[in-house]
C-alpha cells in the first residue's frame, strides 16, 4: 500500500513539473501572441510580414525542427537549464501561432465604435493598450489558448522523452520520462496509473483553469444588444465625474455609426484581403527557400548527393504519412458522420472522445512498441500506429464540429426530400461535412509530420539502458534524429529546407485550393 502511495505521489510530482513547463510556455505564448496581434493590426507593413510567416509556421511540423533547436539551445545553455529551455521553447512554438492569430482576429473584428470611444476619452497609448486592445483580443486569445494547450501536450511528452544516438537530451523530471521508464521496465500497472494521473491533470486544468478564463473573458465580453460594447466600456472604465458626459458623447457616436455598420460584403472583402496577403507572402517565402537551397547546393557540391538522400528519405515518410492518413480517413469519416447525423447520444460520444484525445500519441508510444514486440516489420507498424493516433483526433473533431451548424438544416432537407441509404450519404452527409473534412485533413497531416521525429526513430537513451526501441529503414524523421547525433548540421538544415518547401507546396496547391473550392459552393 505504501509503495502504491509513493508511486502515486511521484507520478503527481512528475506531472506537476511537466505542467509548470506547460504554463510557462502558455504564458510566453500569450504575451508574444498579443504583441504580434496588436502589431499586425497597427501596421500594414507588419501585417504583410507577420500573417504569412504565422500561416507557414503553424502548418510546419515544429517537432521536426527540434533536433536543430536542441543543438542551438543546449550549445548556448548547456546542462539541465538548456534542456528545460529547449522543452519550453518547443511547447511555445506549438502554442503561439494559434494565439497570435486569435489576438489579431479579436482586434481586427473589434467594432470601430470601440476605438472611437477611446478617442473620445483621449486615452494615452498605454491606456488604449490596457483598456481597449487587450480586452478586445482576450476572448479570442482564450479560445485559442484552450486549443493550443491540447496541441502543446503532444509536444510536451515528445520533448521530454526526446533522445538520439548516444546523447541524452531527456529531462530528469517530468511525466514523459516517468512513463517511458515505467513502461520499459515492465511495470505496466504503474504505467497505466501514470496515464490516469495524466488524464486527471488534463481534466482538472480544463475545468478549473480554462473554464474560469472562458467565464472571465469570453462569456462576459460577448456582445449582447446594440450598445453592448458601450456597456462593456462603462463597466471597465470609471473615470470620475466626467464619465457620464463622455459616455453620452460616445452614445451619439454609436447611434450614428450603428446605421452604417459593417455588412457581410465588407467582411468578405476584408477576408479576401487577408487571404491575398497570406498567399503573396507564402509564395515569396517559398521562392526565397528555393533560392537559398540552390545557392547552398552550388556552393557545396558535396551536398548534392546529400540532397538525393534527403529526397529519398522524404519519399518514404510521405508514403507512411499518406497511408496513415488514408486509414485515418476510412475510420474518422464514417464515425464522424455517425456522431453528427445518426445518433442521439452525440454528447456522450464527445465526452468519451475528448477524454481519449487528451492522451497524446507519444504517451502511448511505449505501449505501442511493447504491443508490436516480435512482430514482422515492427518498426513500420509502430510508425503507422503513431502516425494514425497523431492525426485521427484532429480529423474526427473537425468533422464533428460541423454538427452545430449543419445538423438541423441537413436533417430538415433529408426529411423533405425523403432521402435515405446511399443517396443520403452521397447527397447529404458527405457534402455536409466537407468543410470540416478539408480543415481536419490539413491539421491531421501536419500532426503526422510532427510525429515523424519519434515514430520513425525512437531511442531511450538515459532512460532505459540507451537502446533503439523502434526504427524504420529510412525516413526524414529518422534522418533528422541521426544528423543531430552525428553533428551533421548541414544535412539537418538541408532536410528542414526540403521539408518546408514540400509542405508549403502541398498546402497551397492541394489543401488551400480544395478548401476554397468547397467554401465557394457553400457561399
Amino acid at each position: 500500500m505504501l509503495g502504491i502511495l509513493a508511486l502515486l505521489i511521484q507520478l503527481i510530482l512528475d506531472t506537476a513539473v511537466s505542467w509548470v513547463r506547460m504554463f510557462i510556455a502558455l504564458f510566453i505564448s500569450v504575451l508574444v501572441g498579443l504583441a504580434v496581434g496588436i502589431l499586425a493590426n497597427r501596421s500594414q507593413t507588419a501585417e504583410r510580414i507577420i500573417l504569412p510567416i504565422f500561416d507557414i509556421l503553424q502548418t510546419l511540423p515544429i517537432v521536426a525542427f527540434f533536433p536543430f533547436v536542441i543543438y542551438v539551445v543546449v550549445a548556448t545553455l548547456p546542462g539541465i537549464i538548456g534542456i528545460n529551455a529547449a522543452v519550453v521553447f518547443l511547447i511555445f512554438t506549438s502554442m503561439v501561432w494559434n494565439i497570435g492569430f486569435g489576438a489579431y482576429e479579436g482586434i481586427r473584428t473589434m467594432p470601430r465604435e470601440y476605438a472611437e470611444v477611446s478617442q473620445v476619452f483621449q486615452l494615452s497609448p498605454i491606456e488604449r493598450l490596457r483598456k481597449v486592445l487587450i480586452p478586445a483580443a482576450m476572448p479570442k486569445v482564450v479560445e485559442q489558448s484552450t486549443l493550443s494547450w491540447s496541441i502543446g501536450l503532444f509536444y510536451l511528452v515528445t520533448s521530454e522523452i526526446f533522445s538520439t544516438g548516444s546523447k541524452d537530451y531527456a529531462v530528469q523530471y517530468g511525466i514523459g520520462p516517468g512513463l517511458v521508464h515505467l513502461a520499459f521496465s515492465g511495470n505496466l500497472a504503474a504505467y497505466a496509473l501514470g496515464i490516469i494521473v495524466f488524464i486527471a491533470f488534463v481534466v482538472a486544468t480544463r475545468l478549473l483553469f480554462f473554464r474560469y478564463l472562458e467565464n472571465r473573458f469570453v462569456k462576459r465580453t460577448t456582445p449582447r444588444g446594440g450598445h453592448s460594447w458601450l456597456k462593456l466600456g462603462q463597466r471597465r472604465w470609471r473615470w470620475g465625474e466626467r464619465a457620464e458626459h463622455r459616455f453620452a458623447i460616445a452614445g451619439k457616436i454609436l447611434e450614428r455609426k450603428t446605421m452604417a455598420a459593417i455588412g457581410w460584403r465588407n467582411r468578405l472583402h476584408e477576408a479576401r484581403r487577408i487571404q491575398r496577403i497570406i498567399r503573396n507572402g507564402t509564395w515569396t517565402v517559398l521562392a526565397g527557400l528555393v533560392v537559398i537551397m540552390i545557392v547552398v547546393l552550388l556552393l557545396n557540391r558535396g551536398l548534392a548527393s546529400s540532397e538525393l538522400d534527403v529526397l529519398y528519405a522524404m519519399a518514404f515518410s510521405l508514403g507512411r504519412i499518406w497511408l496513415a492518413f488514408a486509414l485515418t480517413l476510412a475510420i474518422a469519416l464514417p464515425l464522424g458522420i455517425y456522431v453528427v447525423f445518426m445518433t442521439k447520444r452525440s454528447e456522450s460520444y464527445m465526452v468519451l472522445f475528448q477524454i481519449l484525445a487528451s492522451i497524446p500519441a507519444t504517451v502511448l508510444l511505449p505501449a505501442i512498441v511493447i504491443a508490436f514486440k516480435g512482430a514482422p516489420y515492427r518498426g513500420e507498424l509502430v510508425a503507422l500506429a503513431i502516425f494514425f493516433l497523431s492525426g485521427f483526433w484532429y480529423l474526427l473533431f473537425s468533422i464533428v464540429s460541423t454538427r452545430a451548424s449543419m445538423q438541423e438544416s441537413w436533417e430538415e432537407a433529408k426529411e423533405i426530400f425523403q432521402v435515405k441509404g446511399k443517396s443520403a450519404w452521397k447527397y447529404f452527409y458527405l457534402k455536409a461535412v466537407l468543410p470540416g473534412l478539408i480543415t481536419g485533413s490539413i491539421t491531421a497531416i501536419a500532426a503526422e509530420w510532427n510525429a515523424s521525429i519519434v515514430a520513425e526513430y525512437f531511442t531511450t537513451t538515459g532512460i532505459s539502458g540507451g537502446s533503439v526501441v523502434s526504427s524504420v529503414g529510412t525516413g526524414l524523421g529518422k534522418l533528422l534524429d541521426l544528423t543531430l547525433a552525428s553533428g551533421n548540421i548541414q544535412l539537418m538544415a538541408l532536410g528542414l529546407i526540403n521539408l518546408t518547401i514540400v509542405i508549403i507546396v502541398v498546402n497551397r496547391l492541394l489543401w488551400k485550393r480544395s478548401y476554397n473550392r468547397v467554401m465557394s459552393v457553400y457561399r
